[in-house]
């Protein structure tokens, strides 16, 4: 990987979510000024736009019962997405994805690990290891870590040139604390490793990630970060299409980020959920732009 190139995509999506809004995250994280600093700390920076995703008003409305809202468009769409970030692995670029809903990371989590042994480091309030059978919504950005595993409907489990995608024993779980049921249920019975906001609580958040990279790196060729921006407390981070009380603080985030960074071995990120429409003074985007720095080496000193 040529560290110090980076291809930016904007997924502009909120099929998976249940609240409008997310669907602005791009443009929101791009006018924070996103291209600019990735310059200055010395990135060659393409900027690929933002992928064509049919708006929920020109979509048919999913059926009232319907356990999968938006399947198709969403399969569809991940689908190219994969094509896009598989392609700046191979031209040797980090590629760097802005959301949008959580939904887009199955597009971008297949196309990182196209042709390679990935590790993934998920850090979100919630889990989002859901499928058909559990969902108490219907909303599929509750579903990408499941598929990601191979857990759901193969319209989602597929996408990649295997099943799992990831192995569920290279996943860390970061930060998480607002399960479903029958998803806590599931989740304990896999091998993934959720590292809740308790234990950061009890253990701090250096020792969180230091055993969380030590999952992600064992037997890989790196890892990717999928970063909802719900994992933040709503006191730091209020403009999120989901948040939950009681998250993780400014300083625990960047600290997360910047061990990711001198690990060495990230190799892909996606930043999600930021929703303007809920936001003060685009203050949220401007925090993701900082730790999207973060986490591609920006330090102090």
């Amino acid at each position: 990987m040529t560290r110090r190139a980076i291809t930016i995509i904007g997924v502009p999506v909120d099929l998976g979510a249940g609240r409008r809004g997310v669907d602005m995250g791009p443009s929101a994280i791009r006018y924070a000024g996103l291209h600019e600093r990735l310059e200055i700390l010395g990135y060659q920076v393409q900027d690929e736009g933002n992928l064509a995703v049919p708006l929920v008003e020109t979509s048919a409305p999913p059926a009232p019962d319907e356990k999968l809202r938006y399947l198709e468009p969403i399969a569809a769409f991940s689908a190219v997405l994969a094509d896009c970030v598989a392609r700046a692995v191979a031209q040797e670029r980090l590629p760097l994805v802005l959301g949008g809903d959580h939904s887009l990371a199955l597009g971008s989590v297949t196309g990182s690990a196209r042709e390679r042994r990935l590790g993934l480091i998920w850090i979100d309030a919630h889990a989002d290891f859901n499928t058909d059978a559990t969902t108490p919504s219907g909303n599929i950005h509750g579903m990408p870590l499941a598929a990601l595993t191979g857990r759901g409907h193969p319209a989602l489990t597929r996408l990649g040139r295997a099943v799992p995608i990831i192995p569920e024993e290279r996943i860390a779980l970061i930060g998480v604390r607002d399960l479903d049921f029958l998803e806590r249920e599931m989740l304990r019975e896999s091998a993934v490793t959720p590292l809740t906001m308790h234990d950061i609580d009890r253990r701090g958040m250096a020792a969180v990630m230091e055993q969380a990279l030590s999952i992600v790196t064992r037997d890989t060729e790196g890892f990717h970060v999928s970063f909802d921006m719900d994992v933040l407390d709503p006191r730091e981070a209020s403009g999120v299409g989901t948040p939950v009380p009681g998250g993780i603080s400014y300083r625990e985030a960047h600290l997360a980020l910047e061990m990711a960074a001198q690990s060495g071995g990230l190799r892909s990120m996606d930043i999600v959920e930021v929703n303007p429409i809920l936001d003060e003074r685009n203050a949220t985007a401007i925090l993701a732009v900082d730790l999207i720095l973060s986490a591609l080496g920006k330090s102090t000193l």
